[in-house]
């Protein structure tokens, strides 16, 4: 692409929109061109993130079998000899109809022999069977939706999540990553409970803290460039809900360095985790904590209901998907123009069948209508997706502008949970690398952009054909 044909003169400058380069670079550019353009454009923030399902499945090999450093090794089940014992067996909970189910060895040494001889290290898989189990977490066939994810995938890394070793690798992974696209912040969620030693003992939340913290304060992590926050989520649904709400009120105030919000998690269409279950406890929490900021999962569903409303008055300021925010016309007309944000995650909405094409999807209207939103990646292991690919995604099917694009990272520092002065320093960090970006693009155009390929992942090779650009 010519670079004079994206600067444009200043008279045209004056009688055509101020992005007008842009307009014209969309138009006449590939879809690889537009590819590489949205990965070295300067990004802020991802706010919606579980690092769990942040995994990519070429990752999780490796990861797993480096844990034997700190004493874990794993098994995974490869058959099944239907020798299950459903009566009082302790482990009948874990789903048995099931591969690539993944134990600790503490607990693998508790089976019966028949159900060891189902497990194999995974050190040991055979080529077959562990690019069956790489794919066994990844949501990647057509007839795979959220009943698959919800159901299966969570199951099946079961124990691979028990070491905080692991998730402190798999934060670094994704800052690493995350970096090289351009984003600047990074607010996470990583349970601070929930870990086990190689034996099975528990290791408790301040200890797991410090294990996050010490990997942040490496060279690496700190060389990535991303700045990085946690959120400590709940499942909504549980019947302990109440009780894993108040400690994680608790966990986020005592580490308020590193934590700044609790989020409340799970299926929305499991009505026992519906929005007002938690008033009492709540306002209850109110009155002893300070510091903790809340965001939730709400508007998740394909149905109209009343869950953002009810979230909006539970205390969240930010709201995770918001999708059925569409079919509450008072609602949507409160939230023009904030305070709230709407996380946006519009790979996850397509894959769990939230919408079953983009042209569903309520963003451009919440976008133009002006409610805050933000794109963000959620489960983007599972998705074999990065942030690069929402962009595309939202350029592709909505024809976002310039000035759009950068509205959305803007709203992704400015509702951001982190420190003001933090704030500060990350919104004026992006405003001048997103300004020098912009200069040298209609100075050189496709030729300017960044030696170093784009990395592109699974989804939009399969659904864009843009594939492998290294």
């Amino acid at each position: 692409m010519n670079a004079s044909a994206l600067s444009g003169s200043p008279a045209s400058d004056r009688v055509i929109t101020k992005d007008h380069w842009f307009e014209q670079f969309k138009a006449t550019a590939t879809d690889k061109e537009l590819y590489r353009f949205l990965y070295a454009m300067p990004k802020g923030g991802d706010l919606h993130n579980h690092i769990s399902g942040a995994v990519l499945a070429d990752w999780w090999y490796d990861l797993a079998l480096a844990q034997k450093e700190h004493g874990y090794r794993f098994y995974t089940k490869v058959r099944i000899n239907n020798c299950r014992d459903f009566g009082n067996n302790e482990f009948a909970r874990r789903p048995y109809l099931m591969l690539f189910n993944n134990l600790m060895e503490s607990t693998y040494n508790q089976l019966p022999e028949c159900e060891k001889a189902e497990y194999k290290r995974l050190e040991e898989l055979t080529e077959k069977e562990k690019a069956g189990w790489v794919q066994s977490v990844m949501l990647d066939h057509d007839h795979e939706g959220r009943d698959e994810f919800f159901q299966t995938h969570w199951q099946r890394l079961d124990q691979l999540l028990h070491s905080p070793y692991l998730i402190a690798e798999v934060l670094y992974k994704n800052m690493k990553a995350f970096g090289d696209e351009g984003l600047i912040y990074l607010e996470v969620m990583v349970e601070a409970g929930g870990y086990f030693k190689p034996d099975g003992s528990a290791i408790s939340e301040d200890e797991a803290v410090a294990i996050f913290r010490k990997r942040l304060a490496q060279a690496d992590a700190k060389a990535t460039g991303v700045t990085v926050r946690f959120q400590d989520s709940i499942l909504r649904f549980a019947p302990n809900a109440e009780e894993q709400l108040k400690a994680s009120y608790d966990i986020v105030s005592r580490h308020r360095d590193l934590y700044v919000a609790v989020n409340m998690v799970g299926r929305e269409d499991n009505d026992k985790g519906y929005p007002l279950r938690f008033t009492k406890t709540l306002r209850e929490l109110r009155q002893k904590y300070n510091n903790v900021r809340l965001s939730v999962h709400a508007g998740e569903v394909d149905e109209p209901n009343y869950h953002i409303r009810d979230t909006i008055m539970l205390g969240a300021d930010r709201i995770g998907h918001g999708i059925n925010l569409i079919t509450d016309n008072d609602l949507l007309r409160q939230m023009r123009h904030g305070p709230y944000l709407i996380e946006i995650n519009l790979i996850s909405n397509l894959l769990l069948e939230y919408v079953s094409d983009y042209s569903q999807h309520p963003f451009p209207e919440y976008l133009r209508l002006g409610i805050p939103v933000a794109l963000s990646t959620d489960d983007r292991g599972m998705w074999d997706s990065n942030i690069t690919d929402e962009f595309f995604v939202a350029v592709k099917e909505f024809n976002l502008s310039w000035e759009e694009l950068l509205l959305l990272s803007r709203n992704s520092l400015q509702y951001s949970f982190v420190e003001d002065d933090i704030k500060q320093q990350l919104l004026d960090t992006y405003n001048k690398r997103a300004a020098q970006f912009e200069k040298q693009f209609r100075s050189k155009g496709v030729a300017g952009l960044k030696a170093s390929a784009p990395v592109s992942y699974g989804f939009t090779c399969k659904r864009y054909a843009v594939c492998d650009l290294r």
